[in-house]
């Protein structure tokens, strides 16, 4: 029998604390929105309302950030486990009703990733194609996508996993989540598909198991992350002053 499902505040977000496989066997019971909110995207909880109304609204967030997991342990005495997106995503298409045919729908970033994504998908033995996954448009501040809407309806998947990047995918699982007749699980991965599938650098499970994927990342593209990365550095105060409460709206 696996350890007890809890559930913490941090941020003023609600964070499963439970093994891999139960959180995954609980969402995937429910369904609704799931986020991972990486360190560089919790930041901007002070002064992205979308985001932030996203992330508050989400059904269940896993703890995915490891300097948020790290800040957490040092300041809190109610110590939690990081979950990556990573991890989480390769227990996930391990998961059988994730496996069952047409159970699953993709939103991907561009033509390029998709096919990628897809033929990597495909290798595991999931048979997903260019009919079960959709290409997302450029979103503006409003977010809002009806022709993707009208697919889920007609198709109503139990799954919809969105690859898009922190900061648009939540968001727009947040529009779905609210405009949806039905309830499916709606899974914020992120890039997390693209280190597996190669379309971005591969972060091994070594080093994703020790939180160092944004390290990996870095290196292989210095230029694009470092920046990225760097700006995670204003999680450290606003953990140190807010730990489990909604930090305040900036305007």
């Amino acid at each position: 029998m696996g350890n007890e499902i809890r559930f913490q505040q941090i941020l003023g977000i609600r964070f499963i604390v439970a093994e891999a496989r139960e959180t995954i066997d609980l969402i995937l019971s429910n369904g609704g929105l799931v986020v991972g909110p990486a360190a560089p995207a919790l930041t901007a909880l002070a002064t992205d309302r979308l985001y932030r109304d996203a992330l508050l609204s989400a059904d269940f967030a896993i703890p995915d950030s490891a300097l948020m997991v790290l800040l957490w342990n040092l300041l809190q005495r109610d110590r939690i486990n990081k979950l990556s997106g990573l991890k989480y995503l390769r227990l996930l298409i391990q998961h059988p009703s994730f496996r069952e045919p047409g159970s699953t729908f993709w939103v991907m970033p561009s033509p390029k990733s998709a096919d990628r994504n897809i033929a990597w998908l495909n290798t595991k033995g999931l048979h997903v194609t260019r009919e079960n996954a959709y290409l997302a448009p450029f979103y503006g501040k409003t977010m809002q996508d009806p022709e993707l809407l009208r697919t889920l309806e007609e198709r109503r998947p139990r799954n919809v996993v969105l690859c898009l990047g922190g900061g648009t995918q939540e968001p727009l699982g947040h529009y779905l989540q609210q405009n949806l007749s039905y309830k499916p699980a709606i899974h914020c991965i992120g890039a997390a598909i693209a280190f597996l599938s190669g379309d971005q650098v591969r972060i091994p499970i070594a080093v994703d198991a020790c939180g160092l994927g944004w390290l990996w990342r870095s290196l292989a593209r210095p230029l694009r992350y470092c920046p990225r990365y760097w700006e995670a550095r204003l999680l450290v105060p606003l953990m140190m002053r807010y730990r489990d409460r909604l930090p305040a709206l900036v305007a």
